[in-house]
């Protein structure tokens, strides 16, 4: 039994209940395409001066993490924002990254999808003033991305709102990248909630005509776009923007607070998946789209009910933290030795919310490991003064 935190500072007992869910791969084909956007594990012995140089890796429990993923039927959207992008992990990292994993994916017996972030963060704003600067930034990470064979994830960058782009620097941008990928790209529309830096994205503040603008853009070529990872966190205006897509192209669900009903669907369109909540979640979201697939509708709801608190509850405000959360619960399921993130990133959350990050996975039966689960968690409570005797 652990003694925990609340948000209102009582303490109160807590004693586990869950029922550990059992990681394994699929039994059928999956019917939705499901990337989890996984984290970076630092290497501790070796970091210096966190907050003013290049994150160390521990590059062996970095790529197993993402192995224990691809066993598990997910595919990967790898260097994206849960990955720190902008956060405490810098370009040449994330491309080293992305080189290591593209090796391991394709020794991988799954044959996983790894799509990879590219965006112009190797680059100062300053430099970064005209669509053709824009672009250039871009486009030497995007063929950095495709010599290593991984589909583009056309990041959302902080360049065009700096500059107060307009839809034409966009359009001239992507248009360029869209028509001279190696293979169809998926955008990314990431919300000011995820980063205050992209607020007025696609050149308005306004939801509606940002939605009408990315829809005619890739309605221009519809056959070099997958599809398009929208995080807006708003279930309504998804729905409304995935019924408008060219056939064939894809909705990437990236909305954590709302993707049990938008994976499902309505009847006659669905999301599929670019998450980060599904690192974390990942034996409950590969058992329920397994159970979605095989026509088992009430184990499709039962498996992710629960993951929806959760979900929630690392998503909160500020949003932009919630890497936090990811990497708490790699540590306490054993997939990393340590909770120390780069740039010191575990420090953006409180020890309240990580004990209610904890109840939660353990209902949620996302503790795999409950007596190391418990232990670690004991130290956590330790280094912030919460006696357990």
């Amino acid at each position: 039994m652990l003694i925990l935190p609340t948000e209102d500072a009582r303490l109160t007992p807590y004693r586990q209940t869950g029922t550990p869910l059992i990681p394994r791969a699929p039994r059928v084909a999956l019917t939705r395409t499901a990337f989890a956007a996984a984290h970076v594990v630092s290497d501790p012995l070796r970091e210096r001066n966190p907050w003013d140089t290049r994150p160390a890796v521990d590059w062996d429990a970095t790529l197993a993490f993402r192995l224990q993923l691809w066993d598990q039927g997910l595919h990967l959207a790898e260097a994206m924002d849960t990955a720190q992008r902008g956060m405490g992990v810098d370009w040449a990292t994330a491309l080293e990254l992305i080189q290591r994993t593209m090796r391991a994916a394709k020794a991988h017996p799954m044959k996983p999808r790894v799509a990879c972030g590219a965006g112009t963060d190797h680059k100062p704003l300053a430099d970064l003033a005209t669509a053709a600067a824009i672009r250039a930034a871009y486009t030497e990470q995007a063929e950095a991305i495709e010599a290593a064979g991984g589909q583009l994830i056309l990041m959302a960058s902080r360049a065009f709102p700096a500059i107060s782009a307009g839809e034409d620097t966009y359009r001239a941008v992507y248009r360029h990248l869209i028509d001279g990928a190696v293979q169809p790209v998926i955008l990314h529309w990431l919300g000011d909630m995820f980063d205050p830096a992209l607020k007025g994205y696609w050149g308005s503040t306004d939801v509606a005509r940002a939605s009408d603008f990315v829809l005619s853009l890739i309605a221009e070529n519809p056959a070099k776009v997958d599809g398009i990872k929208i995080s807006l966190l708003d279930q309504a205006h998804e729905e409304a923007f995935r019924a408008r897509l060219p056939a064939g192209v894809r909705l990437y669900t990236g909305d954590d607070f709302n993707y049990a009903p938008l994976i499902e669907g309505d009847g006659t369109h669905f999301s599929h998946a670019l998450l980060g909540i599904f690192a974390a979640i990942a034996p409950a979201a590969s058992q329920a789209l397994e159970a979605l697939a095989d026509g088992q509708r009430d184990t499709y709801h039962q498996l992710f009910a629960p993951t929806v608190p959760l979900s929630r509850e690392i998503f909160r405000a500020p949003t932009r933290f919630y890497k936090a959360g990811i990497a708490f619960l790699a540590w306490l399921n054993g997939h990393q030795s340590h909770f120390i993130m780069p740039a010191g990133f575990q420090s953006s959350r409180d020890i309240t919310h990580y004990a209610q990050v904890f109840r939660l996975a353990d209902v949620a039966g996302l503790l795999s490991r409950p007596d190391l689960a418990e232990a670690r968690m004991r130290t956590l409570l330790g280094l912030h003064g919460i006696d357990q005797s």
